[in-house]
C-alpha cells in the first residue's frame, strides 16, 4: 500500500466515524421525543486492492447503512384521551395537512407518536396538523355542528364521543394502523414521521383497524423514545476512540512521508 493510500484510508475512517457520531448524537438529542426510534450505523470495508500472490489490502471503511431500530418502547400515562400508543409493530397512518378523501398508502405518512387532538374543523390531527386516517385511509373528521368531546378510544380503534346534547355516540369507522412488511426501507421525513414506497412492500390493503390483540391501541398513553442512554454513551466512547485511532494513522503516515522526503535531500 502506498503512503498516499494509507492517508486516504485514515481519512475514510475519520469521515465515517464522524458521521456515526452524528447518528449517536441525534439519538441522545431525541431521548425525550415521543415515538422516536433510534438508529445505528453499520460499517463495511471498501474495495480491496490486489497486491499479488493472492493478497489484498483494504482501502478503508464506508457506511453501509444507517439502520432504524423499531423496537417497542415503554408507555407514559397521560390525561388526554386522544393520546394514543401502539402495542405491536404497526404504525399510525397520517395524511398530509389539508388532505381529504381516501389517501394512497404510498403517499401517506407513518408514525409511532400518538399525541393527537381534535382541531377546529373536527379533524383528529398530530401537533404538525397531519390528519389521522381511519381504516378506509380517510382522514377522521367529526361534525363540528354536533361534536362534543372524545370520551374513549378502544384497543381496536373504536372512537366513542359525546355529541352536543350529551348523548354517547360511536364514530362510523375505526382508527387505521399500517403493517409495513419491510420497515428497514422506511424513509425518515422529520417530526417522527416516515414515508413508505414500493420497496417496503406496502399496499393500500396494509392499512386497516388494529385487531385489538397483537396490534392494539392504548388510550391516555404515549410511547416514549426507545433510546437507551447507557448503550449510546458506550457507543460514543468506542466511536471517539476509533476516530482518534484514525487520526493517529494519518499523523503517523505524514511522519513517514516526511522521512521519505528527508532521504531525498
Amino acid at each position: 500500500m502506498s503512503i498516499t493510500s494509507a492517508l486516504f484510508t485514515g481519512v475514510s475512517g475519520l469521515v465515517n466515524n464522524g458521521e456515526a457520531m452524528n447518528v449517536i448524537g441525534n439519538n441522545i438529542a431525541n431521548v425525550n421525543t415521543v415515538g422516536f426510534k433510534s438508529a445505528r450505523t453499520l460499517f463495511s470495508d471498501m474495495l480491496s486492492a490486489n497486491m499479488g500472490n493472492n493478497s489484498q489490502i483494504g482501502r478503508g471503511v464506508q457506511i453501509q447503512k444507517v439502520d432504524n431500530i423499531f423496537g417497542q418502547s415503554s408507555f407514559e400515562t397521560t390525561e388526554s384521551v386522544t393520546d394514543l400508543a401502539l402495542q405491536g409493530s404497526s404504525f399510525f397512518a397520517l395524511g398530509a395537512p389539508g388532505a381529504t378523501g381516501a389517501q394512497a398508502a404510498s403517499a401517506s405518512y407513518y408514525s409511532r407518536a400518538g399525541a393527537f387532538r381534535v382541531d377546529k374543523d373536527g379533524y383528529l390531527i398530530n401537533p404538525d396538523s397531519f390528519r389521522v386516517l381511519d381504516e378506509a385511509r380517510t382522514p377522521i373528521q367529526f361534525d363540528t355542528a354536533t361534536f362534543g368531546k372524545v370520551t374513549s378510544i378502544g384497543a381496536d380503534g373504536t372512537i366513542s364521543f359525546l355529541d352536543n346534547t350529551g348523548a354517547q355516540q360511536v364514530y362510523a369507522t375505526k382508527i387505521g394502523v399500517a403493517l409495513i412488511p419491510d420497515t428497514g426501507q422506511l424513509e425518515k421525513t422529520g417530526g417522527t414521521l416516515y414515508m413508505a414506497d414500493a420497496n417496503t412492500g406496502i399496499t393500500d390493503a396494509s392499512i386497516g383497524a388494529p385487531n385489538g390483540t397483537s396490534e392494539r391501541i392504548f388510550s391516555n398513553s404515549l410511547e416514549l423514545s426507545n433510546v437507551d442512554l447507557a448503550s449510546q454513551f458506550v457507543k460514543m466512547i468506542i466511536t471517539q476512540r476509533a476516530y482518534s485511532a484514525n487520526s493517529k494513522t494519518i499523523t503517523t503516515t505524514d511522519e513517514m512521508t516526511q522521512e521519505v522526503l528527508n532521504l531525498k535531500r
